[in-house]
């Protein structure tokens, strides 16, 4: 550990050294004050110096004379004779240590210092300042005085040094003050304690972490899986050696090996005050390390509570974020028993029902690990307890083979089902060992759940797992507890609307209007937003409260044309599907949707899908029970039709009382005649609702005939009853009209 520091600490002291570019130029006194001539030198007289020109004219004033090693000769300003310097002064001045005033050099004891260009520093004392008509300015750069402040280096021991022009230079090590001083990084590095052993080292290792200009912050280490300065410096916690780098123009995403970048390293060791330091640097959260690993991901599996809860304050929606595996933080963090985590996550919105790659859900990890504490959590959060992964195994699988009696006890109190076959053929009984703990529990189950099956013979049964066969990244299961009837196969799942005749779509990329935002396009600025009035989704992608319900605006969310990230704020439909839906047998209306997860007003729910088609085919359409009219109002009309090819969408059911929203939005391309109806929650929605939205008055105009609604909501519009109650008020006028015609005859 020593060992890493004085090294981190060694490189930031040779970065301190670095030159600024450019080149100092005369100008009026009255703009620039141009007294400091630090980087400026006489040329070489190439005549060899007497004994005594050897001594270094420097003067300090504290330390003493050191002996010099260059012929050049300097200045600090114009009212200060030429010196010959040694090369340890000499890169002072060239650092602006040396008064302009004066020509002491500022390099211990009480002195001004003006940081104008951030990890550059100018020193000179109070009463050398320039003064221009009673205000005064720093000599170095002519800046305002007024924002330098007083620093105390203490007194060094100083020793002559002499360092060969050999490359790469090795900076002198600076000796050990009596009281270190902390009010300053610099004051740290100076104030740093290298042992004895370590200094005799350094130069064996500095060929290993400087590159041979010694000059590069973000050399890659390759005997240390090619990190860099910065990599180490945040694995370590060292928040100042960090900000040093970083100023001397360390990459904050620079990726070792493993591509794990400096914001990582910090995550995974748990230094929560270098973490936000990076941030506020600007370190980029979404990055992934070879394995698909986020921030997140690597904090979460270590159980690291307050970096997760800094993290999830920057960037909530990565919660549910998939590494390579299709875990998400909140599946680390339960596989390794972090249960306050576990909690938290939960708190910001985790979903414990996404599978990882072998469609395994959080319950499944649980119930790995025997956590009973965080399975009952689980449970409480609505995770699916039927749910199977690839092999066919429930959770009471995973728990039976893993030997978890107390996760087995609270799955089978929860109603799993014990004799759930996987592909094996194996039950939950057959995977435990025989007349153990666990098989007893079982087995007294499965004697108690047969005893009862006669009268769950019309319990629900699951049908398909998914029956978009993978093409939305939320399965979507089809159950049926009502009759015997299968999964709905007449028609084909398709995730986007498709054409199956001659229509001609405006896809031309060059006829996109896009954005320029180089922000997450949530200003008024972003043209996108500009087309829809305003940006529309807030930070969860949800639409506000005030967003208009009777006449929803139309939504144009930035395209690829758009110079945003793929992760802006405006892109929300065009994410897909991201809630927990449901096919399932009502006993009314047939098949119909529900929601697995409770559901926050304005959250998209999905898009309408099916065939693009003209009106004059929808008209020559046998079955119109699923046509969607694009009421685009420019050009020729068209429709969608999802009888034959559809999505989740197509067995949305008729509410009369909806709680779906249908809003016209544009992604991929602008042309006006066909937009994508995308359905969001116009009111909060529970877990376990149906959802559906209103088919509106003309639909019912022509189906009436046929059947009526089934919504059986107080406020039904459609129903046979409230039909009937519709045609006696029509007729009831006439009736009274037919009766005053009668009196008046009379």
């Amino acid at each position: 550990m020593l060992y890493i520091q004085s090294v981190l600490l060694i490189w930031m002291c040779y970065f301190a050294g670095f030159p600024v570019d450019g080149e100092v130029t005369e100008t009026d006194l009255s703009e620039e004050l141009p007294l400091c001539c630090c980087r400026m030198e006489t040329p070489c007289s190439g005549e060899s110096l007497s004994q005594t020109e050897h001594t270094c004219m420097a003067t300090e004033s504290v330390d003493g004379l050191r002996s010099v090693l260059k012929h050049e000769m300097m200045r600090p300003s114009n009212t200060v004779h030429l010196l010959v310097l040694c090369e340890d002064h000499r890169a002072g001045m060239v650092k602006h240590q040396c008064c302009p005033g004066c020509g002491l050099f500022c390099r211990a004891g009480s002195f001004m210092e003006c940081r104008p260009y951030g990890s550059i520093s100018h020193r000179f004392h109070r009463g050398c300042a320039s003064v221009i008509k009673a205000q005064s300015f720093c000599p170095h750069c002519g800046e305002d005085a007024t924002g330098a402040q007083e620093v105390t280096v203490p007194k060094t021991v100083s020793n002559p040094v002499t360092v060969p022009k050999a490359e790469p230079v090795l900076p002198s090590v600076p000796a050990v003050p009596a009281e270190p001083a902390k009010t300053s990084l610099e004051s740290i590095l100076m104030g740093a304690i290298f042992k004895e052993k370590v200094i005799n080292m350094t130069q064996r290792v500095i060929n290993i972490f400087v590159p041979v200009d010694g000059k590069d912050p973000n050399y890659l280490m390759y005997s240390q899986n090619k990190r860099t300065p910065l990599h180490a410096a945040a694995a370590e916690g060292h928040q100042e050696v960090c900000h040093m780098l970083v100023q001397a123009g360390a990459n904050l995403d620079m990726f070792d090996e493993e591509q794990r970048t400096p914001l990582m390293d910090a995550c995974e060791n748990n230094h929560l005050d270098t973490v936000k330091y990076l941030l506020r640097a600007g370190a980029a959260l979404s990055h992934k390390d070879i394995k698909g690993s986020t921030c997140l991901h690597l904090a979460a599996k270590l159980g690291h509570y307050d970096v997760v809860q800094h993290l999830l304050s920057k960037a909530s929606k990565q919660v549910n974020c998939q590494d390579d595996g299709g875990w998400t933080p909140i599946t680390w963090a339960i596989e390794y028993k972090h249960r306050e985590l576990v909690l938290l996550l939960l708190s910001r919105g985790a979903d414990v029902n996404i599978r990882d790659k072998e469609e395994n859900i959080c319950l499944h990890w649980a119930a790995l690990s025997g956590s009973n504490d965080i399975a009952q959590i689980l449970l409480d959060a609505r995770c699916d307890l039927h749910a199977v992964n690839v092999h066919g195994d429930s959770t009471l699988h995973i728990a039976a083979r893993e030997n978890q009696l107390e996760c087995v006890t609270l799955l089978l109190s929860q109603g799993a089902d014990v004799n759930l076959k996987n592909r094996e053929g194996e039950t939950p009984l057959d995977c435990c060992i025989y007349n153990s703990k666990v098989w007893v529990s079982l087995n007294t189950n499965k004697k108690l759940t047969d005893a009862r099956r006669s009268r769950d013979s019309h319990r629900e049964k699951v049908l398909s797992r998914d029956i978009s066969r993978g093409y939305e990244a939320v399965p979507i299961a089809c159950v049926n507890g009502v009759d015997s009837d299968s999964c709905p196969d007449n028609y084909k799942y398709v995730p986007d609307s498709c054409v199956t005749s001659p229509i001609n779509i405006d896809k031309d990329i060059t006829h996109l209007q896009h954005c320029v935002c180089t922000d997450d396009c949530s200003s008024n600025t972003c043209m996108c937003a500009q087309l829809s009035l305003r940006c529309w989704y807030d930070k969860e992608g949800r639409l506000p409260l005030e967003f208009c319900q009777k006449e929803p605006p139309v939504l144009f969310e930035c395209n690829h044309a758009c110079s945003c990230w793929r992760s802006c704020r405006n892109r929300v439909v065009q994410n897909g599907l991201r809630a927990r839906l449901q096919l399932y047998k009502t006993q009314r209306m047939g098949w119909g949707v529900r929601a697995l997860q409770d559901i926050p007003q304005g959250t998209f729910i999905c898009e309408y899908v099916g065939e693009i088609i003209t009106d004059a085919e929808a008209d020559g359409r046998e079955n119109d029970s699923f046509l969607f009219t694009l009421d685009n109002k420019v050009g020729d009309v068209h429709c969608i039709d999802a009888r034959l090819f559809g999505n989740i969408g197509r067995f949305i059911n008729h509410l009369c009382e909806p709680n779906l929203l249908a809003v016209r939005v544009f992604t991929m391309h602008q042309d006006l005649r066909f937009p994508r109806i995308a359905f969001f929650s116009r009111k909060p929605i529970q877990s376990g609702d149906q959802i559906g939205f209103d088919y509106g008055d003309h639909f019912w105009k022509v189906k009436s005939k046929y059947y009526s609604c089934q919504c059986c909501s107080p406020r039904c519009r459609h129903s046979s009853a409230a039909r009937a109650q519709s045609l006696e008020r029509l007729a009831s006028p006439a009736q009274q009209s037919g009766a005053h015609t009668a009196l008046t005859q009379s």
